[in-house]
C-alpha cells in the first residue's frame, strides 16, 4: 500500500522567539534592543510575518495529505520518508539546512518576507504554495536538481551540503593536513579550507574568490563541479601557498590527510552537526551521489 504524501513543514525560530526565550519577557527584550539603536516592533512585525506565512502554508496543504511541522534545531532528529514534500517557509539559508537532511524528496521553498530575502532557494509567496502542491501531486511541476558537496572520512563518517563543507581547527587555530588536489600536493598550515558548490558560489565561497581576485570560473547550481578555496595559507620552509584553490569535476574529489590533533568538517555554517578527523585520517570532498530537488 502506497503512503499518502506528507507535507513537511519546515522553520526556524523567529528573532522574537529567540530573544524572548533569552530575556525572558518581551519587555526585556524591547529594553536589550534599545540598548543596540533597535525598535522591538520591526522584530514584531518579523515575527508576524513568518507566523501568517506558516499560516497560509498550512491551509494550503490538501487534506487528504499527512502532515508534520519541524523546527531547524531538530532537523538532524527528524526521520524524513520517501513520500515526503518539505516545505520550508523562511530564509534561503533554510534550504540549505534542510537539504542534508534529505534524499530526494522534493522541496518547496516559501519566503516569508518578500524583498527582504534573495529569494533564490525560497521563490513562492505562501499564497503560491497551493497550486505548487496540487503541481508537485500531479508531477507535472518543474524540479531543479541542484549539485551538493559531500565530505567522507576513512573510518566511514559522511557529511552533505547544499552550499559549502568547511574544514578547519575546532578552535579557529591554524589547521595542519596535506592536501591533495588531482595530482598536485602541498603540506599547509592554513585558516581552513572550503568546498562548495554552484549554490554556494553566490555565499562564502564567493567572498573567498572576490577576496583573491581568483580568475576561477566558478560553476553554475546545477553543474557537475565544485570549487575549492584554501584561506589564509601560511609559507614557511615546511608549508607552501601554491595549491589554495582549484575546481573539482565529477569524476575528481579533494583528499586532506591531517596533521593537527584534530580537525572538524561542517556543511553550510552547522558547527554543531561536524564531522572530526584526528592525525593520520584522511578526509575526501567531492561531488554528493545526491542531489536537491528544488520545486520550482
Amino acid at each position: 500500500m502506497t503512503l499518502r504524501p506528507r507535507a513537511v513543514v519546515v522553520h526556524r525560530r523567529s528573532e522574537y522567539e529567540e530573544l524572548v526565550a533569552r530575556h525572558a519577557t518581551r519587555d526585556q527584550a524591547a529594553f536589550f534592543l534599545r540598548t543596540r539603536d533597535r525598535d522591538i516592533a520591526e522584530v514584531e512585525q518579523r515575527h508576524e510575518a513568518l507566523a501568517r506565512a506558516r499560516a497560509v502554508v498550512s491551509a494550503a496543504i490538501p487534506l487528504h495529505w499527512r502532515r508534520a511541522e519541524v523546527e531547524r534545531s531538530e532537523l538532524d532528529r527528524f526521520v524524513f520518508g520517501p513520500e515526503d514534500v518539505v516545505v520550508a517557509v523562511g530564509q534561503d539559508g533554510l534550504v540549505a539546512n534542510v537539504a542534508k537532511y534529505l534524499s530526494g524528496q522534493p522541496v518547496v521553498g516559501v519566503d516569508p518576507e518578500r524583498g527582504r530575502n534573495p529569494g533564490v532557494l525560497v521563490p513562492h509567496a505562501p499564497q503560491q504554495v497551493v497550486d505548487v502542491l496540487a503541481g508537485v501531486e500531479r508531477a507535472d511541476r518543474p524540479v531543479q536538481e541542484r549539485t551538493m558537496v559531500q565530505a567522507r572520512t576513512d573510518d566511514g563518517q559522511e557529511l552533505s551540503a547544499l552550499n559549502e563543507v568547511f574544514v578547519g581547527d575546532p578552535g579557529h587555530q591554524s589547521a595542519r593536513y596535506v592536501l591533495h588536489a588531482g595530482d598536485r600536493v602541498e603540506r599547509h598550515s592554513s585558516s581552513g579550507i572550503l568546498v562548495g558548490t554552484g549554490t554556494g558560489a553566490t555565499g562564502w565561497l564567493r567572498s573567498a574568490w572576490e577576496e583573491r581576485r581568483s580568475d576561477l570560473v566558478m560553476p553554475g547550481p546545477t553543474d557537475p563541479g565544485l570549487c575549492w578555496f584554501v584561506r589564509e595559507a601560511w609559507p614557511s620552509p615546511a608549508t607552501g601557498t601554491e595549491v589554495t584553490e582549484g575546481l573539482v569535476g565529477a569524476d575528481g574529489s579533494l583528499v586532506v590527510t591531517v596533521e593537527s590533533d584534530t580537525l572538524v568538517c561542517f556543511g553550510d555554517g552547522i558547527e554543531a552537526d561536524a564531522l572530526s578527523v584526528s592525525f593520520g585520517q584522511r578526509l575526501t570532498v567531492g561531488l554528493a551521489p545526491r542531489r536537491l530537488r528544488l520545486v520550482g
